[in-house]
């Protein structure tokens, strides 16, 4: 399927890097228990329905749909800043999705690998650095920029070509940003997205050692 096409690599980080997707949804549950347990597991469920969305995208839905509240700039600023406070050493001590490090740092010569998160950029170029795998990377491009923005930006800029690319991603967002850039993508697959996906044909892995086998392909 893919064996001797893929030259480029673009990474969804949470999820598919790093299995940080629990300590995410536990943050934004806890900072809006506060306002009772119904709007805590709405917001729960959005948050896994939509994993790749940036967390600026969700403040501003929750607070409008649940809360009848239109958040203002510098509320949306505050609210990011204590999730990150909530979750940055969480997502750091997250284990590692089976696999990744090891392909990561041992393919980085044969591929050309990027991150495109909706994590924003300093905060996952922050992460990046504590885990140690910046330098495998090309960039490292997170929120607010939309993954779609990111997809064109890479495209255009490093002159790559769609059908030499492929998107890693566990979200519907990543699967949208793909077919934006009329990219390949492989879905990272977990109890999560199962659903989500349900209806959508594309290939997919639960480890690196699934992914390898799908490049060789």
């Amino acid at each position: 399927m893919f064996k001797g096409v893929i030259k480029n690599i673009f990474f969804d980080f949470d999820g598919v890097i790093l299995d940080s997707i629990n300590c995410k949804t536990q943050a934004f549950e806890a900072m809006y228990t506060k306002y009772g347990q119904e709007i805590a597991n709405q917001v729960k469920r959005y948050h896994l329905e939509n994993g790749g969305v940036s967390r600026f995208e969700k403040f501003k839905y929750w607070h409008k749909q649940h809360l009848g509240v239109e958040i203002t700039n510098e509320e949306l600023n505050s609210l990011s800043e204590e999730f990150s406070n909530l979750v940055v050493d969480q997502v750091i001590k997250s284990d590692e999705i089976k696999g990744s490090m090891d392909f990561i740092k041992s393919n980085y010569q044969e591929f050309r690998f990027w991150i495109i998160s909706g994590t924003p950029t300093i905060e996952m170029k922050r992460i990046a650095d504590k885990i140690e795998i910046t330098p495998y990377f090309i960039g490292i491009h997170g929120s607010p920029e939309k993954k779609k923005h990111w997809v064109d930006h890479l495209l255009k800029t490093h002159q790559l070509h769609p059908n030499e690319t492929l998107f890693l991603g566990d979200a519907t967002t990543d699967f949208e940003a793909a077919q934006w850039g009329e990219l390949h993508f492989a879905l990272r697959e977990a109890s999560y997205n199962i659903d989500l996906f349900k209806d959508i044909q594309t290939p997919r892995f639960k480890t690196f050692k699934d992914l390898k086998n799908i490049l060789n392909e």
